[in-house]
């Protein structure tokens, strides 16, 4: 029976079908809306108003749109149809437009459909009152809790609207609420579009602006431009924070009628917006500087400047470390928004990217320079000072690898001691090392691997970073560089590739120093060596020369004190003190003969052969005639190789050193002497129980001016360390001290195997 009702109700009401196929026709006009063509809606709304007064006979319908944030009918929106078929939108003019108290706004307030009839203090609008209009529907187009337009139904008629004719027109305004709704928002979803693809242009503008600007100044200044474009800020300033991190100051400014602010450094500890995103380190965005609590801390650009709004990000950089802080101020409350905040944000990365890029450029030409002007350990020193400040490290130490599989600290900023050793195995350095890439740890006092949780417990250093200091075409470890970092929130080291790259580059610089400094000794041990084989060489000539005159002087005293005893062998033998004085004059002529025979040979040229060191050690002991005070104590000589060397000169290089112990200890004491087979060389050291030598000291006891100081004993030249530090350079080899001043002296010995020069 219901459906013959509804049947009967079609064939009563022809205008139910009407409407039904207009509804249709509406919902396949709004199917079609596009984004890129607002037509298909005026089509829906067109359609709308004609069915409208199709099926409400003796009307007139009119459709505004409706701007809620404004609170305004939009003048442009108006479509009409009027009983005699015309249908066209139009302006609406002062005299036909919505009234502020009119039925349109009392819709618009309530939210629900109000009729004229039904409300005693409401009247038809003058205008339409006066063409013939006796009541007035209208229904408010409401979507997603939003109110966007309001439908107008007239009528000409002495009458009320029908029950069924409000169901039908409540069916159109929900048709006509969803095209201009629908249409509004594919239309924000245009102009999101179009913005996002401006945005992502920007963006890629800043990133050729990085790349194409030298002077950090003009990079940030172009920033700025872009910044300003993209939220239409009036003012925009850079400051970064200074070396000391207690100021931020200006390095960039942009705006209207601003060249300078008033004032350019801001303290980190004073009362200002862009000092308290410092602190903070977290981004502000204020709709109004005249509110709480940001009238007490703001600060102008210039007093005759009014700011009213202000949007301010911190640079923190990828090593969690603050580098100033971008700012923009705007006239106009409320001027940015939350997608203004964030493309700032975006752009802050690129400003930071910038800042690191020079930071790392003036410091890597600051290390090319020293490399050419500055000794090794300068540059090494430099670079520790270089990471810590780009990577905003706590701490950092190079260590080199040595030739028994240990690692050696040779710069640090004080946290490591010079001369630290660590095992190459079993070691989270020497992991970088053998892995020959870098390694990262964010707890290093908890990792088994590393060596020194005690520094990483009194310095809060618990990550870190390594990387191996790689060096020739085979990439070969030679050592490592490693930076730590107090623990933050902030992942620092583990989570940043720009600090791998940044400390990687400063490792290759490392290694060029070394590099470079390992030539400039080999260069300068090979001048030295041939300058001095060249002096001995002349030396020698003299020398020879010198004991030729001697020997034709002195060499005959002995002959003729012989001579004088046989001829008057009576007289001396009743003159005893004459016998004996004749006695001693020869036995003394006979060893100064001797000396100066012994000593002027080691001024010849060297007679290179392959010698044992064992033997030669015993006979230094020997012949150096020690004390009973003194006890020798070898180790591990007679398993060493032969060496390249001449075997005179190496038992009077020992017995120099063992001799110079002797006079150390003051005739009580223990020397020691060992040996080892290095790759391509053999170390021999020769120890002492002495005082030993003040640091300091250790470069100037080989001069021969200092060394030459000493008390000269009988039988020694008495030019002391020089000498075997020179005699040690024309056999090709070195040597060094070791002494801390306190426990005694060590010499270490390098000299060339005979192995490996077959």
């Amino acid at each position: 029976m219901k459906t013959q009702e509804n049947l009967d109700i079609q064939e009563t009401d022809p205008r139910l079908l009407e409407a039904l196929a207009s509804l249709n026709q509406i919902s396949a006009a709004i199917n079609h809306i596009d984004p890129s063509d607002s037509g298909n809606r005026a089509v829906s709304l067109q359609l709308i108003v004609e069915s409208s007064i199709r099926v409400i006979p003796g009307s007139s319908a009119v459709i505004y749109t409706y701007d809620q944030a404004a609170g305004t009918f939009e003048d442009e929106s108006r479509l009409l149809a009027k009983p005699d078929g015309h249908i066209a939108p139009s302006v609406m003019t002062l005299d036909d437009a919505p009234r502020a108290d009119g039925i349109g706004m009392r819709t618009v307030r309530r939210r629900r459909r109000t009729l004229s009839y039904e409300e005693p203090d409401l009247h038809v609008h003058p205008y339409h009152s006066a063409r013939g209009v006796k009541a007035v529907a209208c229904f408010p187009l409401i979507v997603a809790d939003q109110t966007v337009g309001v439908l107008y139904i007239y009528l000409h008629e002495e009458r009320e609207f029908t029950h069924l004719e409000q169901l039908l027109l409540d069916n159109f305004v929900n048709q006509a609420a969803m095209a201009i709704y629908h249409t509004r928002r594919l239309a924000g979803i245009r102009s999101d579009l179009a913005r996002k693809e401006q945005d992502v242009s920007r963006m890629r503008r800043a990133g050729m602006i990085i790349s194409s600007r030298l002077r950090l100044e003009e990079t940030l200044e172009s920033i700025l431009q872009l910044a300003l474009e993209m939220t239409n800020a009036q003012y925009g300033i850079f400051r970064l924070l200074d070396k000391s991190g207690k100021f931020l100051v200006t390095r960039a400014i942009s705006g209207t009628s601003l060249e300078r602010p008033k004032t350019e450094t801001l303290s980190m500890d004073g009362k200002s917006v862009m000092a308290h995103v410092a602190r903070t380190r977290e981004p502000v965005l204020i709709p109004d500087l005249r509110q709480e609590p940001w009238s007490r801390i703001y600060y102008t650009f210039d007093p005759s400047l009014e700011m009213l709004s202000e949007l301010a990000i911190p640079l923190i950089n990828a090593s969690g470390r603050l580098e100033g802080v971008l700012n923009l101020e705007s006239p106009h409350p409320g001027a940015f928004s939350e997608d203004d905040s964030h493309m700032l944000q975006s752009l802050a990365t690129y400003a930071i990217t910038a800042i690191q890029e020079v930071r790392l450029l003036d410091a890597l030409q600051e290390v090319a320079q020293l490399l050419l002007s500055q000794p090794c350990q300068k540059v090494l020193d430099h670079l520790g000072v270089v990471a810590g400040d780009l990577l905003n490290a706590s701490s950092n130490a190079i260590w080199l690898l040595g030739d028994n599989d240990e690692l050696t600290l040779v710069a640090s900023n004080g946290v490591f001691h010079p001369g630290d050793r660590i095992p190459l195995h079993k070691s989270l350095t020497g992991l970088a090392v053998l892995q020959k890439k870098p390694i990262t740890t964010n707890n290093a006092a908890a990792d088994p691997l590393f060596n020194r949780s005690d520094m990483a417990d009194s310095q809060n250093s618990s990550r870190a970073l390594i990387v191996p200091l790689l060096a020739g075409d085979d990439g070969h470890a030679i050592g490592a560089f490693s930076v730590f970092s107090p623990d933050a929130d902030l992942g620092r080291f583990a989570e940043s590739g720009w600090d791998e790259k940044v400390l990687t580059c400063l490792a290759h610089y490392a290694v060029l120093a070394i590099q470079n400094d390992a030539r400039q000794q080999a260069l300068r041990a090979s001048q030295e060596q041939r300058w001095i084989a060249e002096t001995f060489a002349a030396v020698g000539d003299i020398s020879s020369n010198l004991l030729h005159n001697m020997n034709n002087k002195v060499g005959t005293i002995p002959v003729r004190v012989q001579t004088i005893q046989d001829k008057y062998h009576s007289v001396l033998e009743a003159d005893s003190y004459l016998a004996n004085n004749l006695a001693e004059i020869e036995r003394g002529a006979a060893e100064a003969m001797q000396i100066v025979q012994e000593n002027l040979s080691q001024l010849r040229p060297i007679q290179m052969e392959q010698v044992y060191v064992a033997p030669r050690v015993a006979e230094a002991i020997r012949a150096a005639q020690l004390p009973s005070g003194v006890q020798v104590k070898t180790k591990g000589l007679e398993h060493l190789p032969m060496v390249i060397a001449g075997g005179q000169s190496l038992t009077f290089m020992f017995k120099n050193l063992i001799e110079n112990a002797v006079e150390a200890m003051q005739g009580e004491g223990v020397i020691a002497i060992h040996g080892q087979k290095i790759p391509g060389k053999v170390e021999i050291v020769v120890g002492d129980s002495g005082p030993g030598i003040s640091p300091e000291l250790h470069n100037k006891i080989f001069e021969l001016e200092f060394s030459g100081e000493a008390g000269v004993r009988p039988g020694k030249m008495g030019f002391g360390l020089w000498w075997v530090k020179n005699l040690m350079t024309r056999l090709g080899g070195s040597v060094i001290v070791e002494s801390d001043g306190k426990h005694g002296t060590t010499f270490r010995l390098h000299l060339p195997s005979a192995e490996h020069n077959l």
